[in-house]
């Protein structure tokens, strides 16, 4: 049985001293969870992988925010940041590479893998009409992964939409998972880099692997951005009827 009281341990000692090396002493997994416009979460990032590449802790590097398949696996320690781009199919509209980039090139340097771990886009309308995808979460995983797409798209969703963006939100996560297994090493931790709610024990990544693979999810401190989420969400949804 999964260990749960270590990973709450883990949600609430994040928030704790997030400047701190995390400790990944028997740990395979170290799953860090970030708000995606947090600029101080870039920093961090930088610092917890070039410090465990430092100590001879860090596996691989693990990114929601490129493709399962796409790698730096192979590239020399002194490649570039095009040919890592090139290599993890990089793209730029949607991950800003000044955000991630200090973190996958302190992995590179190191010597460590960078991998893409995200359900590749052409794959995502297959996930949305699979049904098998309702069965791989507990009840009330699955419902609380339901109400996260509401409120997330800030209740503009058609009901009808939110199981299929449910069961794409489900698939990216068993990709994740899948990319973490295959790159375990013993006595390392694979690092994954990923959206706060993807890391979260009751509802994400954790629940898709098995339960040998010990896993601390870290979630880092929200930052204050100022900015109206659901005001920039409307307007870029096509307007709907009453």
């Amino acid at each position: 049985m999964r260990l749960i009281a270590l990973l709450v341990a883990s949600f609430v000692a994040a928030c704790a001293a997030p400047s701190t090396l995390p400790d990944v002493a028997g740990v395979d997994a170290l799953l860090v969870g970030e708000q995606h416009d947090a600029d101080s979460h870039a920093g961090l990032q930088r610092d917890y992988v070039a410090g465990l590449a430092r100590r001879g802790q860090l596996a691989a590097l693990a990114l929601e925010m490129a493709d399962r398949g796409a790698s730096t696996a192979g590239l020399p320690a002194t490649a570039g940041e095009e040919t890592v781009r090139s290599a993890l199919r990089w793209n730029n509209e949607a991950w800003p590479r000044e955000r991630y980039g200090p973190a996958v090139m302190a992995a590179v340097a190191a010597g460590v893998p960078v991998l893409g771990a995200n359900l590749p886009r052409d794959a995502m309308r297959a996930a949305m009409g699979d049904a098998a995808l309702d069965g791989l979460l507990p009840g009330p995983a699955l419902k609380a992964q339901q109400q996260a797409i509401r409120l997330g798209h800030c209740e503009m969703l058609p009901e009808s939409q939110i199981r299929p963006m449910t069961r794409i939100r489900v698939a990216r996560d068993r990709e994740m998972a899948r990319t973490l297994q295959e790159s375990l090493r013993p006595g390392r931790a694979v690092v994954l880099l990923a959206g706060a709610g993807h890391v979260a024990p009751d509802v994400g990544v954790p629940l898709h692997l098995p339960p040998t693979v010990r896993v601390r999810p870290l979630v880092l401190p929200p930052q204050e951005t100022g900015k109206d989420y659901c005001a920039e969400l409307r307007r870029q949804m096509p307007m709907r009827a009453p």
